[in-house]
C-alpha cells in the first residue's frame, strides 16, 4: 500500500513490527550502549561490564536479550564467550542517532569575523 501522494510503499506489518521489537530492546540506554561498545569492536561480557559501568549479570542479561532479538551475536575463544553485533543495519542506526544526538549537544563553533 503507497503512502498517500509520497510514492512510498508503506512497509509489511510484520517488518513494522520487526522494526519496532527492535528500537524496543534499544530504548534501554544500557542496551544501547552496549551495543555502541560492541560497534565498535567485539568484547566479552567482563570487558562490556567495565566499559558500560553495568554489573557483569545485568550486562549478561542484557546480551541474552540482544542476542534472542539477533541484534547481537556470539562465538567460543576457549574459555571466553565472545559477543559482536550481528546485523551491520543496527550499527549504521545507532551510530547515526547517537552522532546526531551528540552534535546536537556539542555547544556551537564561534566563527571568525572575515571568513
Amino acid at each position: 500500500m503507497a503512502a498517500a501522494g509520497s510514492g512510498f510503499e508503506d512497509p509489511p506489518a510484520d517488518v513494522l513490527a520487526r522494526a519496532a521489537a527492535a528500537f524496543g530492546l534499544l530504548a534501554s540506554p544500557a542496551r544501547l550502549h552496549i551495543v555502541w561498545a560492541l560497534a565498535q569492536g567485539e568484547s566479552d561480557v567482563t570487558g562490556l561490564a567495565e566499559r558500560v559501568g553495568g554489573a557483569l549479570p545485568a550486562v549478561s542479561q542484557h546480551l541474552t536479550k540482544l542476542k534472542l532479538a539477533g541484534l547481537v551475536g556470539s562465538r567460543r575463544e576457549g574459555r571466553r564467550q565472545v559477543y559482536y553485533v550481528d546485523d551491520p543495519d543496527v550499527v549504521d542506526v545507532v551510530r547515526l542517532m547517537v552522532g546526531r544526538l551528540t552534535d546536537r549537544a556539542a555547544p556551537p563553533r564561534r566563527r571568525l569575523h572575515g571568513l
